[in-house]
């Protein structure tokens, strides 16, 4: 029972971290290394992390999978949005110089949509996936099916 306690108080202190950090990839993605698909994977890892300590079910308290398919579509709309936002200006799909007046400026926000739709539509479906696998877990026989 000790080595739990100390598992889950570890889990809660290393959770934020790595939510602040996942947070960090996703906006520092504009100018260096990262973005939304790393965002996304790490920001996934935080809450498979408490699915893996705290059990499958607090998790899917936490986020349920109907939560987790709205967020997938959110993300993908965000993406698509972005995208046709250019055509509906007159441009090309994807064309972010003209969400703004200056080209630069329409740059970093076309950027930060798509970043941003990227990484709520990866961090939704790998808890989505780990949700699934961790409900077929808790339903498998405990000898293996023999």
């Amino acid at each position: 029972m000790k080595r739990q306690i100390i598992l889950q108080i570890g889990a809660k202190l290393l959770i934020p971290p790595i939510l602040l950090f996942a947070l960090y990839v996703q906006f520092h993605g504009d100018y260096g290394p990262g973005g939304g698909f790393q965002a996304g994977v790490i920001f996934a890892a935080a809450f498979i992390l408490y699915g893996l300590v705290f059990g499958p079910a607090k998790l899917r308290r936490v986020a349920p999978l109907q939560s987790l398919i709205r967020l997938m579509a959110l993300g993908l709309l965000i993406y698509l949005g972005a995208g046709y936002a250019g055509m509906a200006m007159g441009g090309g799909f994807l064309n972010y110089n003209l969400l703004s007046r200056d080209p630069v400026q329409g740059q970093h926000l076309g950027i930060f949509l798509i970043e941003l739709g990227v990484g709520i539509t990866v961090a939704s479906t790998m808890l989505a996936i780990y949700t699934c696998f961790a409900a077929l877990q808790s339903i498998a026989p405990a000898d293996g099916g023999r």
